[in-house]
């Protein structure tokens, strides 16, 4: 019997993925992270991180469920690798993904370490998202909702292939749900050793279930704050680190219009939060945190008004770092489509080299997937492409990679 622990956040989603594997046959158990806490963080209000509701209701799932519950307290990584990051990209004038690292370093990181090293065949997660083998080497069929079988039927085809077997990472069903955008760093072993066993189902489905399932948490509602840590107002967090200073909105004349408490709170296209009147809604178009100076630029009625200011708002050209190839890397210059925020409808893009004279300056060594260098030119401008942000590649519902706006 294969062996499973499933990361308990204490929400839905997760208590539903693993009530469906116990059903389907598998050896499970639950196991909370705690990775964030006001203990461990000062300034931090209980109500915005609720980490001892959260791990009862995980707990209270897995007794209903009759499962074994554990839980890992990984605080110190989790401020190394994703906290340390959110502040520095902040105090840089970039916009970090925290969801991303968070899935990259610690949940599909650590987490899966950890549980590798206890005896377990796999990890589970209720992320919306889709695992399956690529079709060139699908000598068995795709997973279906109730199909426990399918690992140990991959795990065939991965000794006929001399352990080379590609797994691909898809899209959920649900399309108002999906996170295979969080989810594209992911390498082939770690999707090796991953099940997402709600990726077939909608939410209301996934609601369905719990209720039939008897859980007690069927129907807490959804958080949505930063991985893992809970619902934070952000300005106040950074200020923590990264304190205010007053400086100035300027049009793009250069004429000063109003004052901000830091550039570093904002981002590139934000509106909200701006406190300009007149003839607004402003959006920031430019932000400089060595001057601490925002740049803005009433609603934008076209696309070429960004464009004409050399793409700030709105530009067809966007050049990536650090590019993650799920599978085997595509020849370039390469069609697909992409997304440069979650939830973003696809938009049709060809990745290429940068131009040559730019390309022999850069370093395009590939090590371990990563490929620095590259540049995606979209069919359509893009609204406020800021950097730090991902660009998440698809060909149809399978997630191909991406990189981070340079």
């Amino acid at each position: 019997m294969k062996k499973v622990l499933v990361a308990m956040s204490g929400g839905v989603d997760s208590s539903v993925a693993a009530a469906l594997l116990k059903k389907q046959g598998y050896f499970v158990a639950g196991a909370y992270m705690k990775n964030f806490s006001e203990e461990s963080w000062a300034g931090v209000l209980s109500a915005d991180c609720p980490w001892q509701q959260d791990v009862a209701d995980a707990k209270a799932v897995c007794d209903k469920l009759g499962i074994e519950f554990r839980s890992f307290n990984f605080e110190r990584e989790y401020a190394d690798k994703v906290i340390e990051y959110f502040f520095a990209e902040y105090a840089a004038g970039r916009t970090p993904n925290p969801d991303v690292m968070c899935n990259k370093e610690i949940k599909f990181g650590l987490f899966l370490q950890k549980a590798l090293g206890l005896g377990y065949d796999y990890i589970a997660t209720g992320h919306y998202a889709r695992i399956r083998p690529k079709p060139s080497l699908r000598g068995v069929p795709a997973p279906s909702r109730d199909d426990a079988a399918i690992p140990s039927s991959m795990g065939l085809l991965r000794s006929a292939r001399n352990d080379r077997l590609e797994f691909e990472l898809l899209k959920g069903m649900d399309s108002k749900k999906d996170q295979s955008y969080f989810l594209y760093t992911l390498t082939q072993d770690q999707l090796s050793h991953t099940l997402f066993s709600i990726g077939e189902y909608t939410k209301p489905e996934v609601r369905k279930l719990a209720r039939e399932f008897g859980l007690p948490n069927a129907e807490k509602k959804d958080s949505q704050g930063v991985c893992f840590v809970g619902h934070i107002n952000l300005r106040e967090f950074l200020k923590q680190r990264i304190p205010e200073r007053v400086g100035e909105i300027v049009d793009p004349s250069g004429r000063v219009i109003g004052t901000h408490p830091g550039a570093w709170y904002y981002t590139l296209g934000q509106r909200e939060g701006l406190g300009i009147g007149g003839t607004g809604p402003y959006y920031v178009a430019e932000k400089d945190v060595v001057q601490n100076k925002l740049t803005v630029i009433p609603l934008p009625s076209s696309p070429k008004l960004g464009e004409d200011k050399g793409g700030v708002l709105y530009s067809k050209q966007i050049s990536l770092r650090d590019i993650h190839w799920i599978g085997t890397a595509p020849e370039l210059p390469f069609s697909c489509t992409a997304r440069i925020r979650y939830q973003q409808p696809d938009q049709k893009c060809i990745i290429q080299y940068p131009p040559r004279p730019l390309r022999e300056r850069m370093s395009r060594a590939i090590v371990e997937g990563q490929v620095r260098g590259l540049r995606v030119h979209f069919s359509s401008p893009q609204f406020a492409p800021a950097p730090g942000q991902s660009v998440v590649f698809y060909s149809g519902d399978t997630c191909l990679g991406g990189g981070i706006i340079d």
